[in-house]
């Protein structure tokens, strides 16, 4: 077991028995679905739009080496720049690029899990540029020097008193101060920001094909800030999220609003197509698009378990999964975490380092069943589990133990020799540790049941 994995299982025995940690995520789970419930009941068919969403999920990546080069058509007809990376380094690079020809010192950023994904606040902070979180809950993670805990809430794991404790020991605010304060006390110390800024970065939920757009939504109106104020905007985006035509998004903002906060709508949507143009008063004027691959495309060549890049990162799934709901977000050690991360991390990371990520599910298939673009997650996570042995990625006790378990299972006689005993001690020595740590381990009986049944009624017949 690598080192990778051998942190996850540490980590996630300490934070499953943190009693603050359980507290908080039961409380803030607790809200979520129930506001879920309400969001999604008032979809006419839920079920039906689901399907839809998949059937068009499903065209894009079936086609998607039409629909991208048509989305860079029709952004660069209005002056856009679409750039292409292939990794972390190039998308570092093109970024790095684009701020130091306009000799940029100041960068705002509004929520992204790609620019996480390809570690930029680090990147750009190397190259000594400032570059700042400007949604509420990045910018209090950001401040404590964290990883997002979740992809659609990225401080979820703190409390209220948390957040009024920070803010008392980094701004002076009073230790008491309410969730409304603190957020006016956010809202005064990032509004100069923007003014100040001389690149606007962002992600984008969706790229339109027909017309070349960046559909982006958020709740509390820093994305519009961003993408205003600054003289360059610069969209950072996976190669997975385009969307055939501007009437799919009829379809998939009410999905991904419902799924991931329970709401109709997201409080603001925006569709930018390019820079600032002669007639308009405001934005850009500079726009460019990162296309991210990182591994996507190795994801796509695998043709049982491409159904990840239809993920739209409502977080759904999370939310759902008893795993991430005890051991949390910042244990996985990924970007993308919980389930739909343990589907695609080990191929855009690595199977070798990351393989154990698909064993952490009890594949109750709840994960499956939430999923608003229908992704057969569990069953992506068994996939995961069949290619990393196939392709040996197992460590040699591991091999050589179900080897022997295989061969005996195959032989009634060799089944039959090891008596209960020895089966009651091979289980007790060699899987203690990692299945019986805080459970009784199975007792075999002493006696087989083909054994068992000879006694008992004689040897069987042989045709």
């Amino acid at each position: 077991m690598g080192s990778t994995a051998e942190k996850f299982l540490e980590d996630s025995e300490v934070k499953a028995f943190e009693p603050n940690h359980r507290r908080i995520i039961n409380y803030n789970m607790g809200k979520y679905h129930t506001a879920v419930a309400r969001g999604t009941a008032r979809l006419a068919n839920l079920e039906t739009a689901k399907r839809k969403a998949h059937v068009v999920k499903w065209r894009v990546m079936e086609n998607l080496d039409k629909f991208l080069p048509e989305f860079e058509a029709n952004f660069q007809r209005r002056g856009g720049k679409v750039i292409w990376a292939n990794d972390v380094v190039e998308a570092q690079q093109e970024i790095l690029n684009i701020i130091e020809k306009a000799g940029a010192r100041k960068v705002v950023k509004s929520k992204t899990m790609a620019t996480e994904e390809i570690h930029l606040n680090e990147f750009l902070e190397l190259n000594n540029i400032e570059s700042l979180e400007t949604d509420l809950g990045e910018y209090i993670v950001q401040l404590l020097g964290q990883k997002p805990y979740h992809i659609v809430t990225p401080a979820m794991h703190l409390s209220k008193e948390d957040i009024a404790k920070l803010f008392n020991e980094k701004f002076g605010t009073p230790i008491d101060a309410t969730p409304d304060q603190l957020a006016a006390k956010a809202r005064e110390l990032l509004r100069e920001k923007y003014l100040q800024a001389d690149v606007g970065i962002t992600g984008a939920n969706f790229l339109i094909a027909d017309n070349g757009g960046v559909a982006l939504s958020e709740n509390e109106g820093n994305t519009r800030l961003n993408t205003t104020f600054p003289k360059i905007h610069i969209a950072v985006v996976g190669i997975e999220k385009i969307i055939p035509s501007m009437a799919d998004l009829d379809l998939f903002w009410p999905l991904l609003a419902t799924h991931g906060t329970g709401q109709n709508l997201t409080v603001y949507n925006t569709i930018l197509t390019g820079p600032r143009q002669p007639n308009e008063t405001d934005g850009p004027e500079e726009m460019y698009v990162i296309l991210l691959d990182n591994g996507r495309t190795d994801l796509l060549a695998q043709k049982d378990q491409r159904q990840g890049l239809y993920c739209i990162r409502c977080g759904a799934c999370l939310n759902a999964c008893p795993i991430y709901q005890n051991v949390g977000g910042h244990t996985y050690n990924t970007t993308y975490s919980g389930p739909i991360g343990s589907v695609i991390t080990p191929h855009m990371r690595g199977m070798d380092e990351f393989k154990h990520l698909s064993y952490a599910s009890s594949l109750c298939g709840r994960c499956t069943e939430v999923c608003p673009v229908k992704i057969d997650i569990h069953k992506m996570l068994l996939l995961n589990r069949r290619d990393a042995v196939k392709s040996g990625v197992v460590s040699t006790p591991e091999k050589w133990g179900w080897a022997a378990w295989k061969t005996a299972m195959q032989s009634r006689k060799l089944t039959d020799f090891l008596g209960g005993g020895m089966k009651n001690f091979l289980l007790k020595s060699l899987f203690k540790k990692s299945w019986g740590k805080y459970r009784k381990m199975p007792v075999v009986a002493e006696k087989s049941f083909a054994q068992q049944w000879a006694e008992k009624n004689g040897p069987a017949e042989k045709d």
